[in-house]
């Protein structure tokens, strides 16, 4: 069957989907629905039973939301964006009402510090080296931060000569996958041992691209990297797409946008490109998310943008 939590939830993972149409169609009275998604009203058995098939004909499935969709964001090149789409997209994420859990799996701890966790007495690493459960931290409504910092660098030896090692962090994820919409983990500037565990662990990743030749040259060694983690460990590891950042207006930048998009026609190239703008910066040596520091420039409007258009890249193929 169904439940208002998941109406609601499959409403948000379909912004196209009219309420009033939905309303009509399960002969509910008009406003039935939009009550309930506002919390002024609980639906009844009726509403839901009416519901049900309605939804079920435009992709519902009981099942539809068992788990949470693990993403990497991915790119062996360092300050190309990762941190800061993994920060800002699973803030728009939470801001539109998904439950999201942040993984920082870089020692460098660049996602905790710009949340505002220095020095996490509990951290991934605990987590991977010992019998301890994932950590986690509530950041703000419906976003939450497994934390990282140097420490974490000890796992990566340990995690190659260990059996099973790479496989650790995907089974510490097993009592996470029913409480949370997204799981999002921000890999490190290397393609080591804590980016193949993050692969392994993941349905799915998203690679972050500087439009310069230097970060391009790198992307099919990234891309061999994908490949080795299907053919050995997670065969059903999907790339999302690739996402332009820190971009620039200028012609070096719209020739490499070009060329991306020529060779690498088999992917997903989003349409919303992250600018390179000063606010992202700023935010950061504030230790703030993007939305948090500047809620209406222009830099936090474009992880909106992006958000909306990855979460409709996500209803098409799931």
């Amino acid at each position: 069957m169904i439940t208002q939590e998941l109406i609601i939830k499959f409403l948000r993972h379909n912004p196209s989907l009219s309420v009033l149409s939905v309303e009509k169609e399960a002969g509910l009275a008009k406003g039935t629905l939009s009550k309930a998604i506002s919390g002024e009203r609980n639906l009844n058995e009726r509403h839901l039973s009416a519901l049900y098939p309605v939804f079920s004909k435009y992709g519902y499935s009981p099942t539809l939301y068992e788990n949470a969709r693990v993403i990497s964001i991915i790119n062996h090149k360092g300050g190309v964006g990762k941190t800061t789409t993994t920060g800002s997209l699973g803030e728009a994420l939470a801001l539109k009402g998904f439950r999201v859990l942040l993984i920082d799996m870089d020692p460098q701890g660049n996602l905790s510090q710009i949340l505002g966790i220095d020095n996490p007495e509990k951290q991934v690493v605990d987590a991977l080296l010992k019998q301890d459960e994932l950590p986690v931290i509530e950041i703000s409504t419906n976003l939450h931060l497994a934390p990282s910092d140097i420490d974490l660098a000890k796992a990566e030896i340990e995690l190659i000569i260990s059996l099973g090692g790479v496989s650790r962090l995907k089974n510490k994820l097993v009592p996470l996958m029913d409480k949370y919409d997204y799981i999002l983990l921000d890999c490190p500037p290397s393609l080591n041992a804590l980016t193949s565990s993050a692969l392994i662990a993941s349905k799915s990743c998203l690679i972050t691209l500087q439009p310069e030749i230097s970060a391009v040259k790198g992307l099919n060694s990234l891309l061999d990297r994908i490949i080795e983690v299907r053919s050995s460990w997670n065969p059903s590891l999907e790339i999302d797409g690739i996402v332009f950042t820190m971009v620039k207006k200028n012609s070096v930048h719209d020739g490499v946008k070009e060329h991306v998009r020529e060779s690498m026609a088999q992917f997903r190239v989003f349409n919303t490109e992250i600018k390179h703008l000063v606010d992202f910066q700023k935010a950061q040596v504030e230790q703030s998310t993007i939305s948090k520091f500047a809620e209406n420039s222009e830099a936090a409007r474009l992880y909106r943008d992006f958000s909306e258009e990855f979460i409709q890249y996500l209803e098409v193929v799931k």
